[in-house]
């Protein structure tokens, strides 16, 4: 395996391999195996819902607290700004606490931020919440992200790390809707609350089934500041800030849309956004046994089939049908992005899959954020049908750039 290091021009092999701690054997913990997979898979789901649940229930927290949907859209900026700082700075400051350990902490927190939600009088305390929210996200990401593979033997790493990244369209297909449908018959409270009890299992299953997982390796800022610093980690930081502001800055605001637009009520909103979330479970699937072999065409197909979307939504959303079609291709195009971005860090930093984590989890989330915020400011003084047409046209720079960089990703040796 080449040093990408003193060749950062290169990527080497998007599949992550276990780490060693240095001048020691490689050790390996696979005492978990598929349950501590499925508890990791859990937390993460539910720390995907609370964080993109508010864009089902954006209307109504607006109505509640008598805000503008671009001021509700705060909601969704402000985690992305806090996990993008929180993921290096808990990662190095917990640089040798068991990350079992970690993870549990982190799903406690989560929970009290979901009933602050739940209970907030005002939306201070709503904000306040989504702060609570941006820490978690970016320790239990940076952490989590690559913790898969030290949990099953070697053939299964693979489709573990699926696994794993399927919470995320996950989050989309179950959260969100049931939360949009719960909302709609106790109100958006009653989904805070029920995101907080799916936390406290989440809790319950990492408690019971994940061994303890001592650091491998250790990741400071000098290690961060190293990956920073090859061509490859760049080139995945343009990408995916490219991509994920394009998604994030439409997205976000699919429901103002869907109910302006489209005419849709609330159980055509929860429909539309499960077919999202169904065909984001799919291209979440077709993508993850492929990225690490074939990224560039992989992401390239993503980032067009997104920007395609985004684009025609104006065009044939205004009637259910022509929503719901536009939607799933959304869908299926977005659940390929965060599996292809990690691949993207991990194929730059085969070395620390951990600091390649932290470096995916801070700039995900921090175009999270920015794409969030500036759809926010068009929405306020545009329409949410602008904010599409911008989102499609970033989507198709981030292809472009997919293209200009990919071929610098070397398929994945075959096992």
């Amino acid at each position: 395996m080449p040093d990408t290091t003193h060749r950062p021009d290169r990527l080497a092999p998007a599949a992550p391999p276990t780490p060693a701690a240095p001048g020691a054997p490689e050790p390996r913990a696979r005492r978990g195996g598929t349950l501590a997979v499925l508890a990791v898979t859990t937390g993460v789901f539910s720390i995907v819902t609370t964080e993109i649940l508010p864009i089902g229930l954006l209307t109504p927290i607006g109505a509640t607290f008598r805000i503008s949907d671009g001021t509700a859209g705060l909601m969704m900026t402000l985690p992305g700004i806090v996990a993008a700082v929180a993921a290096p700075v808990v990662t190095v400051a917990t640089r040798r606490v068991d990350r079992r350990t970690m993870l549990c902490v982190l799903l406690l927190v989560l929970t009290l931020a979901d009933l602050l939600n739940a209970l907030a009088p005002d939306y201070w305390a709503v904000l306040t919440a989504r702060v609570v929210l941006g820490l978690v996200i970016g320790a239990f990401w940076s952490i989590g992200s690559g913790l898969a593979p030290r949990l099953v033997p070697e053939h299964r790493q693979s489709r573990a790390n699926t696994l794993v990244f399927s919470a995320v369209p996950l989050g989309s297909v179950l959260g969100v809707p049931a939360g949009v449908f719960l909302g709609s018959l106790a109100g958006w409270r009653a989904a805070f609350l029920a995101v907080a009890a799916l936390t406290l299992l989440a809790l319950a299953a990492l408690l019971r089934s994940l061994p303890p997982l001592p650091p491998l390796s250790t990741t400071d800022l000098g290690v961060l500041r190293g990956l920073l610093a090859g061509r490859g980690t760049r080139t995945g930081i343009a990408v995916t800030v490219l991509i994920v502001v394009a998604h994030f800055g439409s997205y976000t605001y699919v429901t103002p849309f869907l109910t302006d637009t489209t005419h849709a009520g609330a159980g055509l909103v929860t429909a539309l956004l499960l077919g999202y979330g169904a065909a984001g479970l799919l291209g979440n699937v077709l993508a993850g046994g492929r990225a690490a072999g074939a990224l560039r065409p992989v992401f390239g197909a993503a980032a067009v089939l997104l920007a395609a979307a985004a684009l025609l939504l104006p065009l044939l959303g205004t009637g259910g049908p022509g929503a719901a079609a536009v939607l799933a291709l959304w869908g299926l195009a977005y659940g390929a992005v965060p599996v292809c971005s990690l691949s993207w860090f991990l194929a730059a930093a085969p070395h620390a899959p951990e600091a390649a984590g932290v470096v995916f989890t801070s700039v995900f989330q921090a175009a999270f954020s920015a794409g969030a915020l500036t759809g926010g400011l068009v929405v306020d003084h545009s329409s949410p049908g602008t904010v599409m047409l911008l989102g499609g046209a970033v989507a198709l720079l981030a292809a472009a750039a997919v293209w200009r960089y990919g071929h610098r990703v070397r398929p994945a040796p075959t096992r």
